[in-house]
């Protein structure tokens, strides 16, 4: 008997409940004027750790949550395309970047492959890391509502949220 592979079943799934999915009537301004940078970790569950609903921010994941110049150029999008005033950064204990070298991590992600041409984002402390991302955020030209970014780290372990 074969199996149909995971990613065929969540998308059987997303057609079996497209009239549930449509949302005609939510504006892709978020609600709560807030967009949010954090891990792509499956462990967080970005909408129950913050409380916020379908059309409340905007979410934007990455390896780390870091703010790379793609998350930046996707905030920026967000501040002055869709009206957000305020970011929020989630990065959590136990992340995969942490702890190792940006040239392990290269040799890793090269294997068989030449080196990616883009840094890796591995780092050593984590707040340390958070702490640096949002002097990145909070001084780039390209976001114009830098007055309210907020850090915090996420312990997948406890549940508990702490601010940086």
């Amino acid at each position: 008997m074969r199996v149909m592979p995971d990613s065929d079943q969540m998308l059987e799934f997303a057609r079996s409940r497209a009239k549930e999915l449509a949302t005609p009537d939510l504006d892709a301004r978020p609600r709560r004027r807030v967009a949010v940078l954090t891990c792509m970790d499956a462990r967080i569950d970005i909408a129950q750790l913050l409380g916020i609903s379908q059309g409340d921010a905007h979410v934007i994941r990455n390896a780390g949550g870091l703010a790379t110049d793609d998350a930046i150029r996707s905030l920026s999008i967000s501040q002055q395309m869709l009206g957000t005033k305020e970011i929020i950064v989630v990065m959590h204990e136990d992340c995969g970047l942490q702890g190792t070298t940006e040239e392990e991590l290269a040799a890793i992600l090269a294997a068989d492959e030449p080196s990616p041409p883009w840094r890796t984002g591995a780092f050593e402390d984590l707040e340390k890391t958070l702490q640096a991302s949002l002097a990145h955020l909070r001084n780039s030209a390209y976001l114009p509502a830098r007055h309210s970014i907020r850090g915090f780290i996420f312990d997948p372990r406890d549940g508990s949220l702490r601010e940086v």
